[in-house]
């Protein structure tokens, strides 16, 4: 079983910053792609940043410039490093990430996610 917990969240002023943290834990093999996505209330769930093994980044245009994923892989976590933070940034934001998982004899290879942290960003 594999878990991702977030951490990081919180209220903050436009203006301000903010470092997501997702820790993934469990009989994990090897960890493919992260990324950040984001679900703001009464909206889809969006994309917001990816960050692959070979740590290559993409991110959606709205954040770019403005926030920086990384990853750091002995301790299975990724960040999102968010600065000049905007009122719609407000969102519930989600770590997700393609794991390997289980024993080199039989393992499986999904998508899994956290539960979500809430960013609010005040004007």
């Amino acid at each position: 079983q594999v878990q991702l917990v977030e951490s990081g969240g919180g209220s903050v002023q436009s203006g301000g910053s903010l470092r997501l943290s997702c820790a993934a834990s469990g009989s994990i093999l090897s960890i493919n792609r992260m990324g950040w996505y984001r679900q703001a209330p009464g909206k889809q769930r969006e994309l917001v940043a990816i960050i692959s093994s070979g740590d290559t980044t993409n991110y959606a245009d709205s954040v770019k410039g403005r926030f920086t994923i990384s990853r750091d892989n002995a301790k299975n976590t990724v960040y999102l490093q968010m600065n000049s933070l905007k009122p719609e940034d407000t969102a519930i934001y989600y770590c997700s990430g393609n794991i390997r998982s289980g024993t080199v004899a039989l393992s499986i290879l999904r998508d899994y996610w956290g539960q979500g942290t809430q960013v609010t960003i005040s004007s």
